[in-house]
């Protein structure tokens, strides 16, 4: 009788953030009964990256989420559908993974998809399956952090989710505009009015946004942390609504370059999804137009060794006791050399790393889920420590830091 065979799949596996969960399943699965999926809509990129690590558990297929009955056809007998592609995708994937049926596992929704996704809750419990919605860094170990803080306390008024970074890793050419992720979600988050929770409501503000000074620990420093639009903001008012909570906000601190130049593109109008129609025929969106032209910038080379860090950071404001206390929570990462990935690696694993805690039977939730519900933070930061993150807490008292 032949062994029962797990079957990783990942959804956009061979762009820019579904390589690296792609390459943290070949590194950390099992060598036998695991089969992982490179499922793309680009087969000659998924190819190259098949054979560029060049393991015998690696299957490449081409798939098109919008196809619903082809891609089913595809996908079925997946463990895990772990949703790399465009946010914009989300419910097709989770449509798909509805239908085998699989687990699923998302990088995030951009604060109004995700809102849509978790009305999908008891569609995915009648399956007796998880949809886990943001499980990167940011959304992701930002809502575990904060649930570890919260679990710490016994009434919350206030998360604040910050996070900040530098890179000083030489490359040639350098490139002109440098990208980790979409280009469009980008442009989204820089144009979109961000969502926060403020005196125990829902309210939008200004895109680019309350960018006031925030110290984070060195090497980062000073920097100056933005609102955009973020799924966090989605879920924690919801999660810890018994514990009291009334403020919610997301920012993050770009280059100020990076920004420069982004904020240009978006004021130009390259972040517009409204139809144009071209000068010698034909009709293309500008965002769609720029993100193709950005994405196929040629990949620089590095020059050197890897010099990145990135923190992610929970505050949390609550009482213990009769005392006010502030707990920040803090995730460091320079990224794993040895898998050739930088600081992305705080997005591209965590998918990597809650499959196989479903595999494990580590996470029994079923539902449509945010992360700060459905995974249990100390096994959680156990497995980042194993791919060189590291969890630091300061604790306050009052509630006077800054955020």
């Amino acid at each position: 009788m032949s062994e029962k065979i797990t079957r990783y799949t990942v959804v956009g596996g061979a762009g820019a953030m579904g390589r690296i969960t792609v390459r943290d399943l070949v590194e950390t699965l099992p060598s036998r009964n695991v089969e992982i999926i490179i499922a793309d809509h680009d087969i000659n990129k998924a190819s190259r990256l098949l054979n560029e690590l060049n393991d015998p558990r690696l299957r490449a297929v081409r798939v098109n989420v919008k196809d619903q009955a082809e891609a089913q056809k595809i996908l079925a007998g997946s463990f895990v559908l772990i949703n790399a592609a465009q946010y914009t995708l989300n419910l097709d994937v989770m449509a798909i993974a509805l239908a085998i049926p699989s687990h699923y596992i998302d990088l995030g929704g951009l604060f109004h998809v995700t809102r849509q996704q978790l009305e999908w809750d008891s569609r995915f419990k009648a399956i007796g399956k998880l949809a886990l919605l943001g499980m990167g860094a940011a959304p992701g170990i930002t809502n575990i952090l904060s649930r570890h803080a919260c679990d710490q306390l016994d009434t919350v008024s206030e998360i604040h989710l910050r996070v900040g970074s530098m890179d000083a890793t030489r490359y040639r050419p350098q490139p002109v505009l440098a990208l980790s992720y979409s280009l469009q979600t980008i442009l989204e988050e820089f144009s979109f009015d961000p969502a926060v929770f403020t005196r125990g409501q829902f309210k939008f503000l200004t895109p680019m946004s309350g960018a006031v000074p925030h110290r984070f620990p060195e090497p980062i420093g000073l920097r100056y942390p933005m609102s955009t639009i973020h799924s966090e903001v989605a879920t924690l008012p919801l999660s810890f609504q018994k514990q009291g909570v009334r403020e919610v906000s997301f920012k993050i601190a770009f280059d100020p370059e990076f920004v420069d130049r982004v904020r240009f593109l978006r004021d130009l109008g390259m972040g517009s999804h409204e139809w144009v129609n071209l000068p010698e025929g034909g009709r293309a969106k500008p965002i769609d137009v720029i993100h193709q032209v950005a994405m196929s910038q040629p990949t620089p080379r590095q020059v050197g060794r890897i010099k990145q860090y990135e923190v992610v950071r929970a505050i949390v404001k609550g009482t213990r006791g009769r005392k006010k206390v502030t707990l920040i929570h803090d995730c460091h990462t320079s990224g794993k050399p040895q898998w050739g990935v930088g600081l992305d690696i705080d997005t591209g694993s965590p998918p990597s790393i809650v499959a196989q805690m479903l595999a494990k039977g580590e996470i029994t939730e079923c539902g449509a889920l945010p992360a700060e519900i459905a995974v249990p933070p100390r096994l959680f930061f156990s497995y980042l420590r194993k791919r060189n993150m590291r969890i630091k807490t300061t604790e306050k008292s009052g509630w006077k830091f800054t955020t």
